[in-house]
């Protein structure tokens, strides 16, 4: 006999053993009859917790199944994925290795031996980054104040840098040539450059027209003027000299030039100035300004 039922089944024999005997008081009887009452009220809510708790038993079996499930298909995939991460980062250091190779890195040790040179021999005039394939001019020994014409020992560099460039192991590389000033504003020279990114621009274009002019190919440049807003210094209330410079970058062709169509392969990617905005080669303009 189930435990649950043997309580109210005793209660009610003791209920009918005190009927049979004889008259009883009511209110033994009534004491019987309602503890009988409640020890079946007490069996229905058990037997309710119990169906309760068999569900959420099934329920928690049925959710740790689907885990385990889960947690399997889980670790396939992790196991699927780590051939395609190692692939995806063989895939990435090989890109990497072919953009060093198409553009940037080290110079060839032959050109960087030559500017070197170079550098050491007009140290007031230029120094060479080698780890960035940079020359950097000096704006206060290259070009007079406000002008983008070359002075004599600027143009006497170039002429010596012309043919570094021109050499068979620089014939790969491009060259990108970036003006710079300070933050003065333009003044007497207004008229031929109205404003310090004219000035910058019109004076990368007059190392670029040196260079062509003593036989590097005209298609390998491209030029460009930054103004006032890339300084490598703080500028003072007279500017900085520093900031004063004419960058010139050799780079490997993203796009090689023998893929370049006839009709654009002796066009220079220079920045286009009206003839009204550019000065005459050679042009100097002396104003009080400070130096630019």
């Amino acid at each position: 006999m189930n435990a649950l039922t043997a309580s109210p089944r005793a209660a009610l024999l003791a209920l009918v053993a005190v009927a049979g005997v004889g008259c009883v008081p009511q209110t033994k009887y009534n004491d019987l009859e309602l503890a009988y009452r409640s020890q079946q009220q007490q069996l229905l809510r058990t037997q309710a917790e119990l169906e309760t708790a068999s569900a959420n038993e099934n329920r928690l079996r049925t959710q740790i199944a689907q885990a385990s499930g889960d947690l399997e298909a889980l670790e396939a995939l992790r196991k699927g994925q780590t051939v395609d991460v190692d692939k995806l980062l063989a895939d990435y250091e090989s890109l990497l290795t072919k953009i060093g190779s198409l553009n940037g890195g080290p110079l060839p040790a032959e050109v960087n031996a030559a500017l070197s040179s170079l550098a050491a021999q007009y140290p007031e005039i230029l120094s060479f980054d080698e780890k960035r394939g940079m020359i950097r001019f000096s704006s206060d020994f290259t070009f007079d104040s406000g002008s983008a014409g070359l002075k004599a020992s600027a143009i006497a560099a170039l002429k010596q840098l012309a043919p570094i460039l021109d050499s068979a192991a620089a014939s790969d590389l491009e060259v990108v040539v970036v003006g710079h000033t300070d933050n003065v504003p333009i003044n007497r020279s207004a008229a031929q450059h109205p404003s310090n990114m004219h000035l910058s621009a019109h004076r990368a274009i007059g190392v670029r027209d040196a260079l062509v002019r003593d036989g590097v190919d005209a298609n390998r440049f491209m030029v460009a003027g930054y103004g006032e807003f890339r300084p490598v210094v703080d500028n003072g209330a007279s500017g900085s000299a520093q900031n004063r410079r004419v960058e010139m970058y050799l780079t490997r062709y993203f796009i090689p030039r023998g893929a370049l169509s006839p009709a654009t392969a002796g066009v220079s990617e220079t920045l286009i100035v009206p003839a009204a905005l550019t000065p005459a080669a050679g042009a100097k303009v002396l104003d009080n300004e400070p130096t630019k």
